[in-house]
């Protein structure tokens, strides 16, 4: 019998000390002020199941369309491009 997926993809294999380190910087990332508000914003828009809210659109988007992956690779993410190839 097959095993389930991991939610989430596989796990990172990491020694016991580089997984506390990545735990911790981590963690420093997504305190930071510019992370909390994005996150309290995300909150506020209420995206209905399978949506994310998009910060460079301002609109809720297809999760998976969210998820890194949308832009060409000769444009930076959060361009006006971004949000002028999203609006399609």
């Amino acid at each position: 019998m097959a095993k389930p997926k991991r939610k989430g993809g596989p796990k990172q294999q990491l020694s016991p000390g580089a997984r506390a380190r990545k735990a911790a910087r981590d963690l420093a990332y997504a305190m930071t002020p510019r992370r909390r508000e994005m996150k309290a914003e995300s909150q506020k828009v209420n995206c209905k199941k399978g949506y994310d809210y998009d910060h460079n659109t301002g609109k809720c988007v297809l999760a998976s369309h969210n998820r890194g992956g949308t832009q060409s690779k000769s444009k930076k993410d959060g361009t006006k491009a971004e949000k002028k190839q999203s609006k399609k």
